[in-house]
């Protein structure tokens, strides 16, 4: 029997914690944030909650650069996130394969959550939503991507309350001894089979501060962003990178069968292979059509375009920049016969095309109403508009020279 295992359950949800490397002596955590009608609420289920609330937030703010209202945002949220929390389960529930009943299979409060199912599941979600809404789904993923990585990053918190997602023994001629973990709690002995605090590998902390990382990078590279689906690429990438590898030091993976092989090394290295390459493929392949003129300065595409997938491009549109103080640098455009009316926004376009255009068009017809005359139009004028015109040209020179 567990020998940390006694009567008192609060003891049961304490873990003794120190950080020698970083000059943190011991400490308790008690995995436990607060009690309401009797139940529980672990620190693990707040963070999650918290990191979702800020992931929103974040998602709201990207939306509206592109054209995407808050409302649709919050559809997105409502169906994602809980699809999310089932794929998440039954990804670990396939891998981990522990269970004798459907009441375990469902005890999410039990633990037992897979970020990989959650990925998976969030991106059928929002492509059937996207899809339902007449929107571009590579354009949302834009928006979502660098949000989920903030909240895995808030998120692996949570397993630090619980002391868990740890990492095997760190030896003394670790390069990572410096930042070792003192742990001691139900889980390292049945882990490790010892009563006293072992120190290991921090791998919640390891993958907390790669994916915030990753966060600033992508959010520092957005705006250079050449086609939707880049950042979203980016974003798998990175990740699958840093997971490929932290999984390795973890004592709790999900391994394929009965073999050694971890599933989320796997699908990180996968994700690693395909997707940087295709990112160079990508690259390479805007900045060809670029220079042949089939892609206007104005003009964002997404992945499928790249592939030869879609309309091509309107060249007759003429676009006008979304900003504000773009705008302005055009005095013309703040005439005030260019109505809302006369304004086509990136989401109003058929989903037949994909929301291929970017930015705001105008018909041409509004165009040429704020345009200077033409010589031909001037001649057709009738004589006496043009009577009109000559006799105020004489009335203004005359207040002049006098």
């Amino acid at each position: 029997m567990n020998p940390l295992i006694v009567q008192s359950k609060a003891l049961y949800d304490v873990s003794w914690v120190s950080f020698p490397g970083l000059g943190v002596e011991e400490f308790t955590l008690n995995n436990v944030c607060f009690n309401i009608f009797g139940r529980d609420v672990a620190w693990y289920g707040v963070l999650i909650c918290l990191g979702i609330i800020l992931a929103v937030v974040y998602v709201g703010y990207r939306a509206s650069q592109v054209g995407i209202k808050f409302n649709d945002i919050l559809d997105y949220t409502l169906f994602s996130v809980p699809l999310s929390i089932i794929g998440a389960r039954l990804y670990f529930v396939i891998f981990y394969g522990n269970y004798n009943s459907f009441l375990e299979v469902i005890a999410i409060w039990n633990g037992g959550l897979a970020i990989y199912g959650g990925i998976i599941f969030g991106v059928i979600t929002v492509i059937v939503v996207s899809k339902f809404k007449k929107q571009n789904f590579f354009k949302v993923f834009d928006c979502i991507a660098p949000a989920v990585m903030m909240a895995q990053a808030i998120g692996r918190w949570g397993n630090f309350m619980n002391g868990e997602a740890f990492g095997g023994i760190v030896s003394e001629s670790s390069p990572l001894y410096f930042i070792r973990m003192g742990l001691k709690n139900n889980i390292t002995y049945d882990t490790f089979g010892v009563t006293e605090m072992v120190y290991v590998h921090p791998t919640f902390l390891y993958e907390s501060l790669w994916n915030v990382i990753g966060f600033v990078l992508i959010n520092l590279f957005y705006k250079k962003k050449k086609y939707h689906g880049q950042i979203l690429l980016a974003y798998l990438g990175w990740y699958g990178l840093g997971r490929a590898f932290i999984e390795m030091l973890r004592t709790d993976s999900l391994y394929i069968g009965s073999s050694s092989i971890r599933v989320s090394s796997l699908v990180g290295a996968i994700c690693v292979v395909i997707i940087v390459p295709l990112l160079i493929i990508l690259n390479l392949e805007f900045n060809k059509r670029r220079e042949r003129g089939e892609i206007p300065s104005w003009f964002v595409p997404d992945i499928l375009y790249l592939f030869g997938v879609g309309p091509r491009v309107d060249n007759k549109s003429t676009p006008i920049e979304e900003k504000v103080d773009q705008q302005d640098e055009n005095e013309e455009f703040k005439s005030e016969n260019v109505k809302a009316t006369d304004i086509d926004y990136e989401d109003n376009v058929n989903a037949d095309t994909n929301d291929y255009d970017v930015k705001v068009f105008v018909s041409e017809d509004i165009v040429q109403s704020i345009a200077p005359e033409s010589k031909s139009e001037k001649e057709n004028k009738p004589e006496s508009e043009s009577e009109e015109e000559k006799k105020d040209d004489e009335v203004i020179s005359d207040e002049h020279n006098n």
